[in-house]
């Protein structure tokens, strides 16, 4: 199916590695120019090395904290300079790293929203006035299913999550009159070589299988592509009556 995204500007929030990295790919096929990002130079270069293979002119990097509002709003300036828009942000940041269990302290809460709310919101406060402004747009957050039901994830870490869909549902009302639509992605057990699965998976292997054989009903894990594929569908005309939507890119594994 042609998404007819080429040409259109897309950025990756988090896009060294992992689930970004894959999404990033996904654009790319579809024709898109890509902007990605990340915090780690080396992995950064290498993702934009390979991405950009047999496609140079469509792909930009920048490597920075994007938890850091005024290098935010410097490279939205150098994007737009560029190519004039964004069509479609795509935020992607997080971490589930968080101390787990129900004694906690500022400490263990604060971190952990940073990089899971706080970031993606300073994201969008300076990228969606020039979508409201040009009467068009996309924003996707690429969320969790550990923030739609109790999964025995942290709790902040899930709480974050949680608290970002909510955003995303009523953001998504406030300015769909403005042409904007705001959409997440939820992926499940996604398997990618460095990612948190990969390292279970080779620490104990009969564990990992036994967990997605119970939990899991088409009993694998999903791939980057599987995550790429839901947030161009989101990020296109296909989908041009779907705002505060959540796909949700699990193998069926929740249940509510």
């Amino acid at each position: 199916m042609d998404l007819a995204l080429k040409e259109k500007v897309v950025f990756v929030a988090g896009a060294s590695r992992g689930i970004g990295r894959g999404i990033a790919a996904v654009f790319l096929d579809e024709g898109a120019r890509v902007v990605i990002t990340g915090r780690d130079p080396a992995a950064l270069a290498n993702a934009e090395a390979e991405l950009a293979e047999g496609r140079r002119d469509r792909v930009i990097s920048f490597a920075c904290d994007l938890a850091q509002p005024s290098l935010v709003e410097q490279v939205h300036r150098q994007v737009i300079a560029r190519w004039g828009v964004v069509d479609t942000l795509i935020c992607n940041i997080g971490s589930g790293t968080a101390k787990n269990g129900w004694q906690l302290t500022a400490a263990d809460w604060d971190p952990v929203f940073q990089i899971n709310l706080w970031a993606t919101v300073r994201l969008v406060e300076v990228f969606l006035p020039q979508m409201v402004e040009a009467q068009r747009g996309n924003i996707i957050f690429i969320s969790s299913i550990a923030g739609l039901e109790s999964l025995g994830a942290p709790i902040p870490y899930g709480t974050a999550k949680a608290a970002l869909e909510h955003y995303k549902k009523d953001l998504a009302r406030r300015v769909g009159h403005a042409g904007v639509r705001v959409n997440s992605v939820a992926p499940g057990n996604i398997l990618f070589p460095g990612g948190t699965w990969q390292r279970k998976l080779d620490g104990d292997p009969a564990a990992v299988a036994a967990m997605i054989a119970a939990e899991v009903p088409l009993g694998r894990f999903g791939t980057l592509e599987e995550i790429g594929a839901a947030a161009a569908f989101l990020a296109s005309d296909r989908a041009a009556f779907i705002t505060g939507a959540c796909i949700v890119a699990d193998g069926g594994q929740t249940r509510a």
